[in-house]
């Protein structure tokens, strides 16, 4: 375990998720994300009646279909479980979200079309982190079209837009500085 040993402590919640990338064959991309929350001990919900421990309390999925350029061209989300018989009734929501672009501005976009009570919390939570799964997902593949036809990717044409964006990617990093010189600001 990376993290040091911790205090005496009881396991009670636990929140997986999960964010999946393909390449469809009609030359657009899914990024799909699912997370559930589970508790380790049953409880009684007055919509569902007991939920076992173990079982989901949470459980939704979200599907963005982009083009090459990250504009969303669909996008589908599900509530499979909850604790009210009333969320899964705001995933339709969701649609007001195509046709904006991964980049600059993706969660404020996101907050402005589905945020607070126009969506649901966790759909809404689970998209941010999409909008990096969609880079390391198309990235690569977006590349190889470019090099497939003829572009010449040594140099690019503009300031790639993962300057800044953190430690490692600071324009004064040192890996900046190797796979980026044009673009590093530090000292040599």
């Amino acid at each position: 375990m990376p993290l040091s040993s911790p205090a005496p402590r009881k396991h009670l919640h636990t929140r997986t998720i999960t964010y999946t990338g393909f390449e469809r064959e009609d030359g657009l991309w899914d990024i799909e994300g699912h997370m559930t929350d589970c508790k380790t001990y049953g409880f009684d919900n007055k919509w569902r009646g007991e939920i076992k421990a173990g079982e989901p309390v949470h459980e939704m999925w979200v599907r963005l279909t982009l083009d090459d350029h990250f504009v969303i061209q669909d996008i589908e989300a599900v509530t499979d479980n909850s604790p009210f018989e009333m969320c899964p009734a705001i995933v339709s929501s969701y649609k007001k979200l195509v046709g904006i672009r991964i980049g600059a501005g993706w969660r404020k976009q996101i907050r402005e079309r589905v945020g607070g009570v126009e969506g649901c919390t966790h759909i809404t939570e689970l998209l941010y982190p999409l909008g990096t799964a969609a880079m390391q997902t198309m990235t690569p593949g977006l590349m190889k079209k470019a090099e497939e036809a003829g572009e010449d990717l040594s140099r690019p044409k503009r300031r790639p837009p993962i300057l800044n964006t953190c430690h490692a990617w600071a324009t004064t990093s040192p890996a900046v500085k190797e796979f980026l010189p044009e673009f590093y600001e530090g000292e040599d």
